[in-house]
């Protein structure tokens, strides 16, 4: 007789892990509540806190009930468990994350749909938001959207597997299936230790940006929100404004910080070892810091030369700028200080173009990753070598090492789906009535995860206009940018579900 691949008690004993880290999160928002009500926050501050209270405790008690339920399971995951763990794992969190938004309602949060593009946007770090007048919301709602930037962008499967070792080797089912980028680098033969470690780097680059953000001037609320959006590569602010609310001190720090979330954290961690030999050696990085550094260059001059808007800006100011969105934008941050829609039609195809760029695999950013970029160019240039040596053997290689078969295959695969899906997804926007620039921005921020776009979707604009069919589209894009097409793709085949 068949019988089903899946593991249920060990994919419901992770989701009630899943579940329960998530209502302790949402019960952190309480103590903002409670203590910006008690400076004057009044009720609209003491409404955010029963909207955190309800869901939190529902989903603690939901996820204990899991978890003791299935605690006696043997501990080992198939590929199809981590795929299905992980795909129902970001679901099922996005949508209990969205019931404070829900619970909380006005004019901000009118339905569901509204609610779950919040939370999914915060989830993915995309930083795309609903939320007209952001600093008219209770701080525990503006927290709670940076902490969704926090826990999604190292990822709840590693947090999972970090604190919970019971899940023994088929962790790593979950950590491929969540990783972003083409390899799931490994900093330790266990991958719990990878795990951890992956996120003890991650809580140091939080409080460094914090105490920076101190020094600058903000305060501690404020301060924390901004690293948390800005360590995950997510682009949330508390001001309607975002960073332009802020001076050039700000900046600055907001941009090393960018720039370092855009490192693979693997480099991170050897850096801190002392072995920056290995951080330059990498191609990627290089390629990253390069990119960078060009089209900063590029769009300084432009913008210093040519500038409607602030016809006296001056060259520092230019280089800021043109640095700051650069980088927010390859990172997938999605902070904003000016409008680079209004830097003119070259630079505005520029920025689109970084939209599909995204920063290093093994990071918080999204987007396609650079390490693919590459290794789909050297592959080009070989296909050209061996037109002309067909019997010569030129191996694809990257950081001096051959790559194997399946690995360029896989990307050269996840590219094809990619832009078939951008395309797909240009489609049913453009079907929906929206001018050119709206369609192709809303499509290319939403499935990488970058935050602003073009058009009705610019940087100084939201996503509030959309209705509801729309935004549950582009939530589902956000999704599958973030998971890296593949692992929300694969649980909606046919054959996934068939039985052996």
């Amino acid at each position: 007789m068949p019988k089903n691949r899946f593991h249920l008690k060990v994919i419901l004993n992770v989701l009630g892990s899943m579940l329960f880290f998530n209502g302790l999160f949402m019960l952190a928002c309480l103590p903002i509540a409670l203590i910006y009500q008690a400076e004057g926050g009044g009720m609209m501050e003491m409404a955010g806190f029963w909207e955190f209270l309800i869901p939190g405790l529902g989903s603690i008690l939901f996820g204990l009930g899991s978890w003791f339920a299935t605690r006696k399971h043997s501990g080992n995951l198939s590929k199809r468990d981590g795929y299905l763990i992980v795909s129902l794992g970001w679901l099922l969190m996005s949508v209990v994350g969205a019931l404070p938004y829900y619970l909380f309602g006005g004019v901000e949060f009118p339905d569901f749909a509204c609610a779950l593009f919040e939370s999914v946007s915060g989830f993915t770090t995309t930083g795309a938001s609903v939320i007209n007048d952001i600093e008219a919301m209770p701080r525990s709602i503006l927290f709670w959207r940076s902490l969704t930037h926090w826990i999604g962008g190292m990822g709840i499967i590693v947090l999972t597997i970090a604190i919970l070792p019971l899940l023994g080797i088929g962790g790593m089912q979950l950590f491929v299936a969540e990783a972003p980028g083409p390899t799931a680098d490994k900093l330790h033969p266990r991958i719990t230790e990878t795990a951890k470690r992956l996120w003890v780097i991650y809580v140091m680059l939080t409080v460094v940006e914090t105490i920076l953000l101190l020094f600058c001037g903000l305060d501690l609320y404020h301060a924390v929100n901004h690293a948390f959006a800005t360590v995950s590569t997510g682009g949330f602010s508390t001001q309607n404004a975002s960073l332009a609310a802020y001076g050039p001190a700000v900046h600055y720090v907001v941009i090393v910080f960018m720039f370092l979330s855009g490192m693979n954290f693997s480099l991170t961690y050897w850096g801190l070892k002392g072995q920056l030999h290995r951080i330059w050696r990498n191609e990627e990085f290089r390629a990253y810091l390069f990119s960078v550094l060009i089209i900063t260059a590029i769009a300084t001059a432009l913008v210093f030369s040519y500038d409607p808007q602030k016809l006296n800006v001056s060259l520092e100011e230019a280089f800021r700028d043109a640095l700051f969105q650069v980088i927010a934008v390859i990172t997938t941050t999605g902070f904003v200080t000016e409008d680079f829609t209004a830097w003119g039609p070259f630079l505005k195809v520029v920025f689109f173009l970084m939209m599909f760029m995204g920063a290093s695999a093994g990071s918080t950013s999204g987007g396609v990753k650079i390490v693919r970029h590459i290794l789909i160019l050297k592959n080009g240039i070989l296909e050209f070598k061996r037109q002309l040596h067909p019997h010569a053997i030129l191996p694809l290689r990257y950081n001096k090492k051959a790559v194997e078969g399946k690995i360029a295959y896989n990307v050269l695969a996840f590219f094809l789906v990619y832009m078939a899906l951008y395309c797909f997804g240009c489609l049913i926007m453009a079907a929906w009535g929206f001018d050119f620039e709206t369609v192709l921005g809303s499509v290319a921020t939403s499935l990488g995860n970058v935050g602003p776009g073009l058009g009705q979707v610019n940087p100084v604009s939201n996503f509030a206009f959309f209705n509801q069919g729309q935004k549950f589209f582009l939530s589902f894009l956000m999704l599958l940018g973030r998971l890296e097409l593949f692992t929300v793709l694969i649980v909606l085949t046919p054959f996934f579900w068939k039985k052996y």
